[in-house]
This record gives C-alpha cells, structure tokens and sequence, in this order.
C-alpha cells in the first residue's frame, strides 16, 4: 500500500473532481502492479492509463541503452490497419518523442501540432491533438515516456496530469519488478543451459556431438540465429567446427585467418561484442552479410583458450544487452571447462582401454599362441606316424589351419599394441572401423565397398561428417530397422544437383522400414549435418522385398 498512501498524499488538498477520482486512480494502480510478465506489464500499464485520463490512444516509448532514442514502442488504441498505414513506428531521434527523451518532464499540450518541438505525422497516421506525456522512472533511471493522445470531450486538464503522474510512478515500480523477474527466468534459463551441456559432455559424447550440443544451447538461450563454435586450425586461425542454424548452408569449415583483428583478440581469450556484423570492417568472412548484431567469446578455461564460441542474430535484430553478454561470457566458460572435464573423462577411460588391450595382447601371446604351437606340434608328430594317406592329408590341413589362426592372432597382437595414433586414419579405414564396430550390436557384419578414390579426394572436414552420418545411420538401423542384411556403400566420384563434385555415403537395409508417423530424429540429425556442409540427406526403400527397408543417402561437397 505504499504506492498507494503516496498517491492519496499527492493528491491531497487538490479540487474535489480529481478527489473523486482517487477510487479510480487506485483500481488502476492494482491493475497495473498485478503480474510479473514485462510485456503484459506494459500493455496493461498503457491501456490502463488510457481508460484512467479517457484518451483514445496511449503509447510508452523505451529509452534505447545510449540513451539517443526508443528500442521499443508499446501503444493501445491503434488498430491493426493503422499500424500498417504507419509504417514504421517512431525511433525518437527527433520530433516531441526525441525532446522528451534529453529532457523528461512532463507535458500537456491542447494542440500537439501547433508545439515548435513537433516533427508532424507520417502519411496514414490517425490525427492527434490533444498531448500528455510523462516520464516513467524505474529504481531512479528514466526508462521511458508514457505518451497519452486524443483526449475525448477536449484536452487533458491538470487534474489528468497528476492523476498519469502517479499512475506513473507505480508503473515504474510494475515495471522494475517485471523486469527483475525476467532477468531471473533468464539467468536460470542460462543455468539450466550450462548444467545441459556439461551432463551432455561428461555422458561419453563424441568431441563432433559435444561441440554441436554447446552450439546448440549456446543458439537457444542467446536467441540468436545461430550457435557456432570455431576451433583453431594448423594455419594459426579458426575453423567453424560445429553449427546450430535455421540456415546452416555454407557455414560448416568457413575459417577466420589468423591476420584477421576479430582471431587475434579471441585467441588472447578476449571476447568480441559486435553490433552489426554486416558494416563492422573486422568481420572479414563471407558469412558477415548474413548477420547483425554478434557475440563471439572465448573457450578458456585454466589460461588455455580451446575456441570460440559465437552466436550472431538475424538482420536488423536488437542488440545484445550487457546482462545477456555477461550471462553468455559465463556460460562460454562453463562450457570450456566441460570440454576439458570431458577430454579428461575420454582420456581416463582411453588409458583404461589401453590398459586392458596390454593384458588381453599379453595373454594371447603367452597362453592361446604357446597352446596353438604345441596343438600343432602334437599334430606333426601324429602326421608324420600315420600310415593312411586320407588321415595324413586332413592332419596337415589342420596343421595348416593352425598355422595361419597363429598368424591371425600375432596381426591382432600387433593391432592392438597400436595406439589410435600410430594406426591408418584415412577416410576407408575409418568406414572399416565403424562398420566393424557395428557389428558387435547388430549380430552380422554390414558390408562396405568404396567407389573411386576416396582416401585422397575426401577432405577432412566432408570425411570427418560422413563418418559421424555413417554411424548415425547404422545406430538408427539397429535401434529401428530389425535388419539381417546391411550394406554401406562410399562414391567418390559423383556430382551433386548443382553440378559440383561430391561425396555420398549410401546405408541400405533389409529392415522394417520406417512407419509412418515414426520418430525421424536421426533422420533429421543426418539432414542437419549435410546442409551444414551444402550437401543433402534422403532417405527410401532399402533391400527388403516389396519396398521394405530403409536407404539412406547422404551427399556432401567435395
């Protein structure tokens, strides 16, 4: 009731027609106090100041953070058509609106036309004489003006002033609690967000899906158009490794070189705040036009910067305000601290697989080879006594057999004394990997066959995203497909639809195929990560008789 007992004492000992009203100014100060939703808040102030002076258009101009003009304006009373015959809506950098701004105090004026500071109407704008504007405050700082116009039966009287006076001090107090309820749904949004990313992380993720989970929340809670995450490349820029976008067309592998301003002052761990990506002459990548207002922030975590993490906005969108970048710095370095809790995580549970491919080498040299050779052995001699041909042939293929099982098993020794570095990493022996790897779960081997050069025509980056699709695909298959018959095929020599040369990945199965009105999330995933590239995913009938199965397809630029 505090705003209350000030209302009652700031219209004390005024005439007995403005004393009447008292009930009426109250009512709307309990309408405009309830709820905490900014947006509603100022719609309700607006329209409640309206029907309290009897104007027939009320408005509220938001002062911008440069305090030069509106970053937005809320009004009651014009129509839908009006609004379209307008045009744009006043940015208050000249006119009455733009005096109010540099010297807030209130107004009232019987013929708005006939003020000197009046900058006119825009064609299709309804008529207006009759003015009232007064500033609204919030916790000392002006954050508007409250703008009432058109006051029906004549012009406002001084009564109506003190009334949209006090009015305008308890929407001040509306809008300083709604705007510090938001600020908490956003800082927990953010929260939520960091906790999301790092269980993702510490859950076993790939680096690939790691990188792409904080791209994605990093989009989401910014609000922006997308979420990107660039790494350092060996040229000493960085590399988009990871994107989240409505559009990802052409952003996948885009680098930023390192003599660029924008790579210098990110790989010192200093972020990067950018209004308009499209006029900033530091933003130097073909991707600049596309985007406005931007925050690019350093991955770093213990002095060590991993990346960057950036999430641009569309066109002509609002800029980042300094609570969302302090809530995005943060949640860049939670996130960088994940990824190094994550990389640690896979390094433990690497030297533990290590560690157990030590002991399981061990043993296969000193217990299953030493049997085998002593097997053998135990059969030449056997040979060598047996006096029926047919039984002495058959001795000497087991022998054989033997032989070549040991030499089988000295190859797996050797295999896994490798470590993952030491071993081949070109594009086909990484599809073996994954197709051998799925064959564990699927209970067959899937076969594999490559067309054309594909070791030497793939590039990293097409290479390193169809092997994330190839296994995406084939964890669909065993999840979904109940196949007993998979084939992977990999061409190297094919154009795409616009002619340039391309790769594709083509995953069959002899499954169920794909329901209708079933789950296509990771048809969806594989789409993603082929557009993020210019390339393309599909999917149809696969191997199964009658249409049934599943192939996917997946294509990709060279």
């Amino acid at each position: 009731m505090d705003a209350a007992t000030e209302a009652t004492r700031s219209l004390r000992g005024l005439s007995s027609e403005l004393t009447a009203r008292v009930p009426q100014l109250l009512e709307a100060m309990r309408t405009v106090g309830a709820g905490l939703d900014l947006h509603i808040t100022l719609d309700r102030i607006v329209e409640t100041a309206a029907e309290l002076a009897n104007a027939r258009y009320a408005a509220i101009g938001i002062i911008d953070d440069a305090r030069e003009g509106l970053s937005d304006f809320v009004t009651y009373g014009v129509t839908g058509e009006q609004h379209e015959r307008i045009g744009a809506l006043p940015d208050g950098h000249k006119g009455l609106l733009g005096a109010l701004i540099h010297d807030p105090k209130p107004v009232r004026l019987a013929n708005l036309a006939k003020d000197p500071r009046s900058a006119g109407f825009p064609p299709g704008h309804p008529p207006m004489r009759s003015f009232l504007g007064v500033p609204i405050r919030v916790q000392g700082e002006i954050f508007g003006n409250l703008y009432l116009t058109e006051k029906r039966g004549g012009e406002f009287s001084e009564e109506d002033l003190h009334m949209v006076r006090v009015l305008a001090t308890e929407a001040g107090i509306a809008i300083g609690n709604a705007r510090l309820y938001a600020a908490t749904r956003q800082r927990e949004r953010w929260i939520d967000g960091s906790v999301a990313v790092t269980t993702e992380l510490l859950a076993g993720s790939d680096v690939d899906d790691a990188l792409a989970v904080v791209a994605e929340q990093a989009k989401k809670l910014a609000d922006s158009a997308a979420g990107i995450v660039l790494l350092p490349d060996e040229d000493g820029g960085l590399e988009i490794v990871a994107v989240s976008a409505d559009d990802p067309t052409g952003i996948m592998g885009t680098q930023i070189p390192r003599e660029s301003p924008v790579a210098e002052q990110l790989l010192a761990g200093e972020p990067v705040f950018v209004d308009d990506s499209a006029s900033d002459p530091r933003m130097i990548t073909h991707l600049a036009p596309r985007f406005g207002p931007s925050m690019m922030l350093p991955l770093k975590s213990g002095g060590r910067v991993l990346g960057t993490l950036a999430t641009p906005r569309g066109r002509g969108a609002r800029p980042f305000s300094a609570a969302e970048r302090t809530l995005a710095t943060q949640f860049a370095a939670q996130a960088a601290l994940a990824l190094v809790l994550a990389d640690a995580q896979r390094d433990r549970e690497r030297l533990a697989v290590y560690e157990d491919r030590d002991r399981i080498a061990r043993d296969l040299h000193d217990l299953v080879i030493q049997r085998l050779f002593a097997a053998g052995m135990i059969l030449e001699s056997a040979q060598r006594k047996t006096v029926v041909p047919e039984v002495a042939r058959r001795v000497g293929k087991a022998i054989d057999e033997l032989d070549t099982t040991i030499q089988e098993i000295r190859t797996a020794i050797f295999a896994l004394q490798q470590s993952p570095a030491e071993a081949p990493s070109g594009l086909r022996t990484r599809v073996l990997r994954e197709v051998g790897t799925a064959a564990v779960p699927l209970g067959f081997q899937p076969s594999a066959q490559f067309v054309g050069p594909v070791d030497s025509r793939v590039g990293e980056l097409a290479g390193k995203n169809l092997i994330a699709a190839l296994r995406e695909a084939l964890s669909n298959a065993f999840r979904h497909a109940e196949a007993s018959r998979i084939e992977v095929v990999v061409d190297a020599t094919v154009n795409l639809p616009d002619g340039t040369p391309g790769v594709r990945l083509t995953v069959a199965d002899d499954g169920v195929g794909i329901a209708r009105g079933g789950r296509r999330s990771g048809l969806k995933n594989l789409a993603k990560r082929a557009e993020s590239l210019g390339g393309s995913s599909t999917y149809g009938p696969g191997l199964g008789a009658g249409d049934k199965g599943t192939m996917v397809t997946w294509e990709a630029p060279l």
